[in-house]
């Protein structure tokens, strides 16, 4: 228990019922989880295979184990410390025989899904057609079928998305397959309908820790409920204060009903800030306690008093921007050597906002990384290479069929599919199955069925493979036989085709290294790819300034902080305003103040551009709540004319000329 303060100590070693720690942000509630994981295996005795953790990333995960691993040594291989979905897919996989799946069943990714819609719903527009998708995750996430959907349904497009989520779940079913949102609705109507199975995975988990409990939706909170039985053996960690993500489905009233469904519930506060300075945190309580509290808590710190928070009046958003990328420069110069680019974010309630902070930052040669950007898996290189693991692991799984028989091209075009798609559907099979189902022959052209039924011996060639020899030479093997890098040769320019070959090669590696650590096929590897996310950790020591919204930032946190755009309409959001819910925006603005460590700056615009109107702007509400609590005089510093009719216009010659001195300083030309 070295290090813990009081409060931290005791939810390590509270085991004498239900646990809630409200963790405030920076409180430490990582280590709070990962000491009582080794305060369970190490003091107590416990089996680490009957300690389970969940969290909602792979990165959080990751970091989970990690600490862990230093803890308790060997022992933490032992561990299931996953994210709500890996935990999900894990439990689908050794029970899906129990809902008509086999244990090979493919995930979809949210592009395999799109393609469904677009399929189902032909020539929508892609408005509509995520309107759809969305009210139909939605209804998932609150353990909705599509008939009570249908019934629930309030208007046309309601309607129209319950009639289309039934035929949607059909086609699941038929590919054998699931979509994200099913890792958890699966698994909670499997764990109701089978009290032997819920037992037996109940009996197996002896202490459940889960962290972000804010953050479970409602069919999340169900699992968890299965899975702690009777003893309710379990630690949940959150923080009311934190709870943005309303809008995925996520329910703040899930904290709130643990006291009434737990009446033995004990509550321990976490409320020493170990990331911000005081200035930072007052600022932060005075924002939030305008909020209704579930549980009141203040955060404090005793990292000093820190710079005041500046707030700065721009006069429109290429002001904005330029102040916001000069004042980053001139705050890295001035520490001589001794700062990073990746101590700096910038920060914004949506990702609109980014591009003119990109193009200041990109003008003076600033190293950036934009969160929420494309992600290593939606790169058309790595899902062509996906799409044939995805066919080994599961031969029902038809978008994985059509893009691996396709890319690279192989005589199989849109006739052939086609022709293939109506005997699949006459025979209500797959499509893979159909290359040799019986009479197949009077159906599909004899040149045409050669190539579907020479791709589909090498498949099952390589899924002989795949599930008895080292993945790393099958991978090799495999790109070779489809010949992909002499097709990226063929059909790209030279640079963009090393770019993706180079991908490619990260990858298979990566996938080779995996299996060899693991112990695994790549088989089984296979079936879980969808749930891999790899590149997470390649930026994470990047040298680069940090662009991203606030929710994607929730849980990072930097030395330097720029809030930007912190104006009505924007933070809080114009449509938060006319449908009174303040709340989650108000939210929203103090888990953007809590990312800041050392130094906190706020900018907002009198006017902004949209379209080609430049519409006047007023400052946010949550600026006069930050200085209208504890926060004194010196705390916080307003800056600025852009509240001004008529604002002075930026010298920009000025601070060019200002950049330049900065630059000859550090030995470098002026641009």
């Amino acid at each position: 228990m070295h290090g813990l303060n009081p409060p931290q100590r005791e939810a390590v070693r509270y085991l004498e019922g239900p646990l809630l720690v409200l963790a405030g942000a920076g409180s430490g509630k990582t280590r709070v989880i990962t000491q009582k994981i080794a305060y369970l295996i190490g003091e107590c005795g416990m089996a680490p295979q009957h300690v389970t953790a969940i969290t909602f990333t792979n990165k959080a995960a990751r970091e989970m184990r990690e600490r862990a691993g230093k803890l308790v040594g060997n022992r933490a291989e032992g561990l299931t410390i996953s994210t709500f979905h890996a935990l999900g897919a894990k439990l689908l996989r050794q029970e899906a025989r129990a809902i008509g799946l086999k244990p090979s069943f493919s995930i979809l990714d949210t592009s395999d899904t799109t393609a469904l819609f677009q399929e189902l719903l032909k020539d929508i527009d892609k408005l509509r057609l995520r309107l759809i998708q969305q009210r139909i995750s939605l209804w998932k996430n609150a353990l909705l079928n599509p008939e009570e959907a249908l019934v629930q349904a309030e208007d046309d497009l309601a309607t129209g998305a319950a009639r289309v989520y039934a035929e949607y779940e059909r086609t699941l079913k038929a590919y054998q397959a699931v979509d994200f949102d099913d890792l958890i609705r699966l698994p909670v109507t499997l764990l109701e309908a089978h009290e032997d199975i819920a037992q037996r995975w109940k009996s197996h988990i002896h202490h459940l820790l889960v962290d972000e409990y804010q953050d479970t939706n409602r069919c999340q909170n169900r699992l968890l409920r299965l899975l702690t039985g009777p003893l309710a053996a379990f630690t949940a960690v959150g923080d009311d204060d934190q709870s943005i993500y309303a809008w995925r489905g996520a329910d703040i009233e899930n904290l709130r009903q643990l006291q009434t469904d737990f009446p033995t519930l004990k509550v321990i506060k976490l409320e020493q800030n170990y990331r911000s300075t005081t200035r930072i945190l007052k600022a932060a309580n005075s924002v939030i306690r305008n909020n209704p509290k579930l549980f009141d808590k203040r955060l404090w710190s005793d990292k000093g008093h820190g710079e005041a928070i500046r707030v700065m009046a721009c006069r429109d958003g290429e002001h904005e921007a330029e102040w916001v990328v000069t004042r980053l420069l001139a705050h890295k110069f001035e520490m001589r050597g001794q700062g990073h680019w990746r101590d700096y974010a910038i920060l914004y309630r949506g990702n609109f906002q980014a591009r003119l902070f990109e193009q200041q930052l990109r003008a003076h040669k600033v190293p950036y990384v934009l969160s929420g950007g494309q992600s290593f898996f939606d790169r058309s290189e790595i899902k062509d290479v996906t799409s044939y693991l995805r066919l080994l692991s599961n031969q029902d799984d038809d978008p994985a069929f059509i893009r691996a028989a396709t890319t690279p091209k192989r005589g199989i075009g849109g006739t052939t599919l086609e022709a293939l798609g109506h005997a699949a559907g006459r025979r209500h099979i797959s499509l893979f199955a159909a290359v040799f189902a019986a009479g197949v022959e009077s159906e599909i052209k004899a040149p045409q069925l050669a190539a579907l039924r020479e791709f589909g011996n090498f498949i099952n060639r390589m899924g002989w493979r795949a599930a008895r020899e080292p993945a790393g030479a099958l991978l090799e093997d495999l790109l070779k036989a489809i010949g992909y890098e002499a097709s990226l040769l063929e059909t790209l320019e030279p640079n963009e085709a090393a770019t993706r070959w180079g991908n490619v090669r990260d990858f298979t590696g990566w996938l080779a290294t995996k299996a060899e650590e693991e112990k695994k096929t790549l088989l089984e590897l296979a079936q879980t790819v969808a749930l891999i996310t790899m590149l997470d950790k390649q930026d994470e020591n990047l040298d680069a300034v940090q662009l991203a919204t606030l929710h994607a930032a929730k849980g990072l946190e930097f030395r330097h902080v720029h809030l930007v755009g912190v104006e009505e309409g924007s933070l809080p959001h114009r449509e938060s305003i006319d449908s009174g819910n303040i709340e989650e925006e108000r939210r929203l603005m103090y888990v953007g103040i809590t990312r800041a460590q050392m130094s906190l700056c706020i900018s907002w615009c009198a006017r902004r551009k949209q379209g080609k109107e430049h519409l006047e702007r007023t400052l946010s509400r949550f600026i006069d709540e930050m200085e209208g609590g504890d926060a004194g005089s010196g705390d916080i510093k307003r800056e600025g004319q852009g509240a001004a009719p008529l604002a002075p216009t930026f010298d920009r010659s000025a601070g060019n000329a200002k950049l330049a001195n900065f630059k000859a300083l550090l030995g470098k030309k002026p641009e």
